[in-house]
């Protein structure tokens, strides 16, 4: 018997796939009017050190966003006297106009009076710089003040960071880790997802009711003008109350003068730095009374001079419920 000689196959050569090109930046500078800190108004935004929306590499600040017209991510260097930005994806053009009010050039300090405090007046003295940033995304500032409610600032940035990481959309262009813009559409999360990330059930609730109406929603406060109005609408949706939308205003807005009553620190950090005492919240709200619409920019500067009362007792300890 004769064996038949296996001939060779020849197989045709892979096709050969073109190389994929980078996308392409688009870029701008743009020169503050007057000296501002526009890096420190641009930190107040990063929600803790592992935000996947924000963080730091070599000098440069990295942000990925959804706009108007889409995810974007922005790089941002600040440099004396310019601030030069890059953004990549469909957002991108709609990001860099956006850089200026990002920035806090748009913040305007005319008519504070820092001199009727002695701490007020140094500490705007030596950070004459400083400005409240504004995101111009109501919608997202708002998630992310209502992942904060009632809870320790570890738990609301793990939850944040863990709810981006698993339901957001990676963020385009070379950032120096991957990064991930806010979901387009909150209230398709899972409820198992919202507990695997450690959010309480009232805060993941808010959140869906919100999103399933964000359309009116983000109309309604594009149309409000000033912060009253701003705050009867946030103040309307169930589960947002005087601290949600005071911290909403400040993220979305810039707006001076929001006051965050029923912060669980703030009342005790301004009556210690205004009288040496601890007040409540009533009392804080008489303490800041003297600098009308400049509230919130008294409760910056009160933060960078940094006057702590001594700690008494013992630190806030996170709740866990997801084992239950």
């Amino acid at each position: 018997m004769t064996t038949r000689e296996k001939m060779p196959v020849r197989r045709a050569p892979p096709a050969h796939k073109p190389r994929r090109e980078p996308e392409r930046a688009q870029e701008t500078e743009y020169r503050p009017r007057k000296p501002i800190d526009a890096t420190g108004a641009i930190r107040q935004q990063q929600r803790g050190a592992g935000d996947p929306a924000q963080m730091e590499s070599a000098g440069v600040i990295w942000r990925a966003t959804r706009t108007p017209e889409g995810i974007a991510t922005l790089a941002i260097r600040v440099d004396p006297g310019r601030v030069r930005g890059a953004a990549w994806g469909p957002g991108a053009a709609w990001a860099l106009d956006q850089l200026p009010a990002l920035c806090g050039d748009l913040d305007d300090p005319t008519g504070f009076e820092g001199h009727r405090h002695p701490l007020v007046a140094d500490a705007h003295h030596r950070h004459p710089g400083l400005r409240i940033g504004r995101t111009d995304l109501a919608f997202d500032a708002l998630v992310s003040a209502i992942f904060e409610q009632k809870v320790t600032g570890v738990q609301a940035f793990g939850a944040w960071r863990a709810i981006l990481t698993w339901c957001g959309e990676k963020a385009p262009g070379p950032t120096p880790r991957p990064m991930f813009a806010p979901p387009a559409d909150w209230h398709t999360i899972p409820s198992w997802t919202w507990h695997r990330a450690g959010l309480e059930p009232p805060q993941s609730r808010t959140i869906a009711a919100a999103s399933a109406r964000r359309g009116p929603i983000e109309r309604a406060l594009g149309a409000a003008s000033g912060g009253r109005a701003l705050d009867e609408i946030l103040t309307s949706l169930r589960g947002v109350g005087a601290w949600t939308s005071a911290e909403t205003r400040v993220r979305a807005f810039g707006d001076p003068d929001a006051v965050s009553v029923g912060d669980y620190h703030l009342a005790h950090q301004v009556g210690y730095a205004l009288t040496g005492r601890r007040v409540d919240d009533d009392a804080m709200l008489d303490l800041l009374a003297p600098w009308p619409g400049h509230r919130q920019r008294v409760i910056r500067l009160i933060g960078l001079a940094c006057p702590r009362e001594p700690r008494r007792g013992a630190r806030l300890s996170p709740e866990d419920h997801r084992g239950r």
